[in-house]
């Protein structure tokens, strides 16, 4: 089964996957960036789709254009399971039409509460007593998919924001992993990873 993970950064996600021994074909990134020199040292294949390319981070970024060549890059090489890992960019909707339900992501809160780019902030803000960590089949909506795993992660009376990032960050590393060798044996038995999905944690206030 070929499996995917997308990167943008530091590689750390990566990092972990590998190992856990998850069995990688591929790191595909939009920019240069050290998540490449992680792939390449442990002997994963390292692949820049450079979004440069197509209009950078300016207004005039072809988003569809990249898209297709990611797909491109991806289907070329065998890929069944994408696993993205910090990675940048939004894709457009024909990229999670062409993966359907075999797209994995994570995000820094118990989803449905806090979706989006800010979540850890938000949490704080509003005055959450737990959040934590989800593991879910990525869609062209933003947080939106189906919840594969979750895991808590206690909000401390002394906490900011980067104390509390970090320590949802170590549960991550921990969680991506299992839940992607989770989803694979799944697949491997005929099964989609959706069919793993469960109604999500109720967060803590």
């Amino acid at each position: 089964m070929g499996t995917a993970v997308l990167v943008s950064g530091t590689g750390t996600n990566l990092e972990a996957i590998l190992e856990a021994e998850v069995p990688v074909s591929v790191a595909a990134a939009d920019r240069p960036c050290r998540g490449l020199v992680v792939a390449a040292r442990d002997g994963v294949e390292a692949v820049l789709v450079d979004r440069a390319e197509y209009g950078g981070f300016s207004a005039a970024f072809d988003r569809e254009g990249y898209t297709d060549a990611l797909v491109d890059a991806l289907e070329s090489r065998g890929v069944d399971l994408v696993c993205m890992a910090g990675f940048g960019t939004i894709l457009a909707g024909s990229f999670f039409a062409k993966f359907d339900g075999r797209v994995l992501n994570t995000h820094p809160s118990l989803l449905p509460a806090f979706r989006g780019w800010h979540a850890v902030r938000d949490a704080l803000a509003a005055g959450a007593t737990v959040t934590g960590c989800t593991v879910h089949v990525a869609t062209a909506e933003l947080d939106e998919g189906p919840i594969l795993t979750q895991e808590v992660v206690e909000v401390r009376p002394d906490d900011d924001e980067a104390s509390l990032h970090e320590r949802i960050k170590a549960v991550e590393r921990r969680l991506y992993p299992f839940t992607i060798l989770l989803v694979r044996a799944a697949i491997a038995r005929g099964a989609e990873p959706v069919t793993l999905a469960r109604p999500p944690t109720e967060p803590g206030r």
